[in-house]
């Protein structure tokens, strides 16, 4: 009697192989080692998207995407917390930049893709208009928050905050984050659930048992895990590569930020093809809040243990493209429906985002 696996074989080797190509970096390889490396991040990437979309069909919509996306956030502050603890001073602005790089790549790169794939497929695209206006609401204001208001206070010079407006943005961002999802899985679950009307061959599929459900649970988190890592190993290189065609060194945080939302992004785009855009903006957008909504209050947290001062605050060209996006994004979604052309202009302003980095 033939053993039958419970999941595709490939998507049980491909965290193994990932995990072992990581340990060949710890013991030093390098060179054309690195093509090895992101051999197995690419299949890494594959593999997380694979077993995200198992478990979201188990657990069900919204919980599916909030699954995928606080288990990228909390590995990525992790990532965050510990390369400012290992580069003390000089790396007062890392976190900033990060949440900045990943809220643009997320509201204009992966939700333009979205909308434009969904376009092409299927001409038009409906989803519940509440569910969205509530994530782009609390989105808006921690970020005007966190990343804008710091440039305008007086209590401490420069794009920063004091020790006290630091902890009470914090303890703000946290509220907001946390009232968010008590509406997105309790209150207001409906407002996150596709449109009655809207038909998928998976949603009405047998879900996967438990045992299977729980497997790739574990595969998802230790291929996100090997994704950062393998992110983190490349970054060298990356940044090698980035100085020798005279681009700025923050296109490599840009990079690195887009490599570790890659299984996120790859998940909210084949869920928009399948007319699932609803399953796609619940992806897209509760990424966005969890990224800045989780971030900003630990690395308050680690200010406050390690005496750092944190620059929050970006500068002029950031802000408006940044006010650009959210605008963009509020009239995108603010009829209920969406067509290829709110995809292209968002895609539009992704590509400007990418070119004032290189050509400041």
């Amino acid at each position: 009697m033939r053993f039958k696996l419970p999941l595709p074989v490939w998507t049980i080797l491909a965290p193994v192989l990932a995990w072992l190509s990581y340990a060949g970096v710890a013991f030093g390889w390098g060179g054309t080692y690195l093509l090895v490396v992101a051999a197995a991040l690419i299949g890494c990437v594959l593999a997380a998207v694979y077993h995200a979309e198992v478990v979201a069909h188990r657990v069900g919509e919204p919980f599916g995407t909030l699954v995928l996306a606080l288990a990228v956030t909390i590995i990525e502050v992790s990532l965050i917390v510990s390369l400012m603890i290992a580069g003390g001073p000089e790396t007062t602005a890392l976190a900033r930049d990060t949440v900045f790089a990943a809220v643009m790549i997320i509201i204009t790169g992966i939700t333009g893709l979205c909308l434009l794939a969904g376009g092409v497929h299927h001409k038009e695209q409906v989803f519940e208009q509440q569910g969205v206006t509530a994530a782009l609401v609390t989105l808006t204001a921690i970020l005007v928050l966190t990343l804008i208001l710091p440039n305008y206070t007086t209590s401490m010079a420069g794009p920063m905050y004091n020790f006290l407006q630091q902890g009470f943005i914090a303890i703000v961002s946290l509220l907001l984050y946390g009232t968010f999802i008590l509406v997105q899985t309790v209150r207001h679950r409906d407002f996150f659930l596709p449109p009655t009307g809207t038909s998928d061959e998976e949603v009405h599929a047998t879900p996967p048992t438990n045992k299977v459900a729980g497997l790739s649970f574990f595969l998802l988190l230790a291929g996100l895990v090997a994704v950062v890592l393998l992110a983190k190993a490349l970054s060298p290189t990356i940044e090698a590569g980035v100085v020798s065609i005279g681009a700025p060194k923050s296109l490599v945080g840009v990079i690195i930020a887009a490599v570790v939302l890659l299984p996120e992004g790859l998940a909210a785009w084949q869920a928009a093809r399948k007319n699932r855009l609803q399953t796609s903006l619940n992806l897209a957008l509760g990424s966005a809040l969890a990224s800045i909504g989780l971030t900003i209050p630990a690395v308050a947290v680690l200010s406050a243990i390690t005496g750092l001062t944190i620059t929050l605050g970006i500068d002029i060209k950031s802000t408006v493209l940044l006010v650009l996006a959210l605008i963009t994004n509020i009239l995108s979604f603010s009829t209920g429906r969406t067509h290829m052309l709110h995809g292209v202009v968002l895609l539009v302003i992704f590509a400007v985002y990418l070119f004032t980095i290189v050509v400041p």
